[in-house]
C-alpha cells in the first residue's frame, strides 16, 4: 500500500504477526490488557487491518471496524516502543485515512486517553454532540472469559 525504503504499511491480513499484535494488546496497551488470542484473531478476520514493516519485520498496527459505506471505527493502534518518536504512528494513521475502502464515510470513530494530538491531525475531533451517544461497556469482558 504505502513504501519507502525501510517501511512500508500494508493491508494484506497474511503479512500480520499475529503473536506480535496479541501481544502487545494483551500485555502493553491499556484499552485491551488480557486479551484472549482468539478475541484478537476474531477482531483481525473481522476488520480492515494494516500492517507497519520495516523490511518484513511487523512494527505496528491499527485497525478499521467499517461497513465500508457508512461508517468506521479506528481501533488498536500502536507503534511498537522501540521505532516510537520517528513519525510512524502518524504515517500509519495517513495511510488509514488514505484507503479507499474508507472513503465518504459519515462517521468515522476512535477513543483515546492520551494520542489527541495525533488524531487531531486528521480531522478528528472532541464529540459535538455526545449526548446522542451511548455505550456499553464492560472494561473486564476479558476476566470474565477467562473464568468461565
Amino acid at each position: 500500500m504505502s513504501d519507502s525504503p525501510t517501511c512500508s504499511i500494508s493491508t494484506d491480513p497474511a503479512r500480520l504477526d499475529v503473536a506480535l499484535v496479541h501481544r502487545y494488546l494483551s500485555s502493553d496497551s491499556y484499552w485491551a490488557r488480557g486479551v484472549p488470542l482468539e478475541v484478537v484473531r476474531r477482531a483481525i478476520s473481522n476488520s480492515l487491518c494494516f500492517g507497519l514493516y520495516q523490511r518484513e519485520q511487523q512494527i505496528g498496527f491499527a485497525r478499521v471496524v467499517t461497513d465500508g459505506a457508512t461508517f468506521g471505527y479506528l481501533a488498536d493502534v500502536f507503534i511498537v516502543p522501540s521505532h516510537r518518536g520517528a513519525g510512524l504512528g502518524k504515517r500509519l494513521i495517513a495511510a488509514v485515512m488514505a484507503h479507499p475502502q474508507l472513503q465518504g464515510l459519515r462517521r468515522f470513530m476512535l477513543a483515546t486517553r492520551d494520542a489527541h494530538g495525533l488524531y487531531r491531525q486528521f480531522g478528528f475531533t472532541e464529540l459535538k454532540n455526545p449526548q446522542v451517544l451511548m455505550e456499553r461497556h464492560d472494561p473486564d469482558v476479558y476476566q470474565h472469559s477467562a473464568e468461565r
